[in-house]
């Protein structure tokens, strides 16, 4: 069980702190600093980690052997009135995350072919199971932001397509989001309701297709 788990602690924190990272960056190159000013363009994690995102979520799924996991880390600080085109430029800002999760997916699939070429060992074989459960990881990760509610980045980049009138109503749904992704999270066993699931099972085969192109 320990060997297990280490074989995914290190993919998480990769995942959800370039995620992170992403939107610090992307926010960056579009005219806000927020982020670099507040030392979060970093890999450090121990200035990305959040206690319940990073590790009591995702550890509880593992424990309840869930189909897939997701966590989080501490959102990176992003002042959208320092964008260029704010309304706009959000919906970017919000997106780089997700797309980092791709790229990152992709890397991981390359990094295995160059271990497929070391020689059989109990070190190759750990190095695979992270490799793995780190493409699960990204994806699953990727997906589950790109649920269309705010503050995820999904609720992001409807925000930013909608037009303006709907765009200020739409973002009036925020103060709400936690608690609804909450009653998503519990509706499956208290109503057989599983929206989130059935999100990511539908968008999973889609972002895996395209990975295996690189396999």
């Amino acid at each position: 069980m320990i060997y297990e788990l280490t074989t995914w602690i290190i993919p998480l924190l990769l995942c959800v702190i370039l995620h992170e990272m992403a939107h610090g960056w992307m926010a960056m190159k579009l005219g806000d600093y927020t982020a670099k000013a507040t030392g979060r363009l970093t890999l450090n994690p121990k200035d990305h980690i959040d206690p319940i995102g990073s590790f009591l979520v995702p550890g509880v799924l593992w424990a309840m052997s869930s189909p897939f996991l997701f966590g989080w880390a501490k959102p990176v600080p992003v002042d959208y009135r320092n964008l260029r085109t704010p309304k706009r430029d959000m919906g970017i800002v919000a997106a780089a995350g997700p797309v980092m999760n791709i790229i990152l997916a992709v890397i991981f699939v390359l990094i295995a072919h160059i271990i497929d070429f070391l020689p059989a060992s109990q070190i190759k074989l750990w190095l695979f199971q992270n490799l793995s459960n780190g493409i699960q990881l990204s994806l699953v990760l990727g997906i589950f932001n790109l649920l269309p509610i705010l503050p995820l980045d999904g609720g992001r980049i409807v925000s930013s397509l909608l037009p303006l009138k709907y765009s200020i109503e739409y973002q009036k749904t925020e103060q709400y989001g936690f608690y609804i992704l909450i009653g998503l999270m519990v509706a499956p066993s208290l109503l057989g309701i599983n929206i989130i699931g059935w999100f990511i099972n539908t968008l999973y085969p889609l972002f895996a297709g395209f990975i295996r192109i690189f396999m």
